[in-house]
């Protein structure tokens, strides 16, 4: 299946009401309105597929760049098929697309701390995703907690000075850190209370930014401390 069969058989999917909420969360032209529901068909076909993927991203289109993310093959993504994508990528959905297929992937780490170096806010939020992801989804023993200790206080340092986009992704990093290795949880609470509340902002939307330490808190009241997800992309 070639990624212009797949633009032809999503197109009648979309709807100018769902386009309308997906532009207050950053989206732009060319978009179809595609749910995410209906991509997930898709998905639930076809699986994995690397060459697709990367075709229908350099389709331009939202909605194909979403759903290549949602069936690429990780493990195969080159680095620079994952700058590419990031390099493209706009607003905070196709941002963590991006971080989730890096979360994934060999290199995904690597990219990780050159992204959120960047100067662009996109490319460097990629960045902070993406570690968000790889925290969330490994085991302690096979990450570097010195690193992320040392990554913890630069945020705390760095975070009200950051571009919007990177200022959330920088919280989510904190709580992600606090919620998922536990011999950092202590330490992200406590960075999370020195931060303070952490201002984005939403756009047009009904989005917040939660307040870390809390979060953390309500992890930690339903045991599930350092229990890691399946995956990124779950």
């Amino acid at each position: 299946m070639t990624a212009q069969e797949i633009i032809n058989e999503i197109k009648p999917l979309g709807s100018d009401s769902y386009k309308k909420i997906l532009f207050n969360h950053g989206v732009k032209e060319p978009c179809l309105g595609v749910k995410i529901g209906d991509l997930k068909k898709i998905q639930k076909r076809i699986k994995k597929d690397y060459q697709l993927a990367l075709d229908l991203y350099d389709t331009g289109v939202y909605d194909a760049m979403y759903l290549a993310g949602m069936i690429a093959d990780d493990a195969r993504m080159t680095k620079k098929d994952l700058q590419r994508w990031a390099d493209r990528a706009y607003g905070a959905a196709l941002g963590t697309t991006v971080s989730s297929v890096a979360a994934g992937s060999p290199v995904g780490y690597e990219l990780a701390m050159e992204w959120i170096e960047s100067k662009k806010e996109c490319v460097a939020a990629a960045g902070w995703s993406t570690l968000s992801d790889i925290v969330s989804t490994r085991d302690d023993a096979n990450l570097n907690v010195a690193e992320l200790k040392r990554l913890l206080q630069r945020v705390q340092k760095t975070i009200h000075q950051a571009p919007n986009a990177v200022r959330y992704v920088m919280n989510t990093f904190v709580i992600c850190v606090g919620s998922y290795v536990r011999a950092l949880t202590d330490l992200a609470l406590e960075i999370g209370k020195k931060i303070g509340p952490v201002e984005v902002d939403m756009g047009n939307t009904a989005c917040e930014v939660p307040f870390a330490p809390d979060y953390i808190r309500k992890v930690q009241k339903r045991g599930t401390i350092g229990k890691q997800r399946k995956g990124a992309k779950s």
